[in-house]
């Protein structure tokens, strides 16, 4: 049976399991990194309330992973992307990310830019063999950040 699923805008009751969700899913990187992530500490009351937040809810309405981005300039910066254990390997982080560059299409922008910690080397992997390419990397908020870039296809 295939599970029926949706993106939706996040609403303020989604909260606790954003939340939740980023925890658990950057958790692992607090050792390497030597402190938590900026997605774990992250005020997504107000990511919400500015209509930054997106998530991936499946058939009976429980969250399974969430995604943060908004509009820069010309271009849709993809601040944060996380799936739940539950769905991992189900393609729920590539579908957001999709969905995020459906977004930055539909508004006429020109690319989706990203950044991630250099010390997540798997997403260092994982972001390469979706399109992005890495433009830049610099220190940050007292993260070494690694950004990359996707443009979008023309209309």
């Amino acid at each position: 049976m295939n599970e029926q699923h949706s993106i939706r805008l996040a609403v303020a009751d989604d909260e606790s399991a954003i939340r939740a969700c980023a925890e658990h899913a950057y958790a692992p990187y607090v050792a390497v990194i030597g402190r938590k992530p900026a997605p774990m500490t992250a005020d997504y009351g107000a990511q919400i309330s500015a209509g930054h937040v997106y998530v991936y809810v499946g058939e009976q309405q429980q969250l399974q992973g969430f995604i943060v981005f908004f509009a820069v300039d010309r271009y849709m910066l993809l601040e944060n992307v996380a799936v739940t254990e539950a769905g991992r390997g189900k393609g729920i982080g590539k579908a957001l990310i999709r969905f995020c560059e459906d977004q930055a299409i539909r508004m006429g922008l020109g690319s989706i830019r990203l950044y991630t910690n250099a010390r997540m080397t798997d997403n260092l992997a994982i972001y390469p063999r979706l399109g992005y390419v890495e433009i830049e990397r610099r220190s940050e908020d007292g993260f070494d950040r690694v950004y990359f870039e996707k443009n979008t296809p023309h209309l």
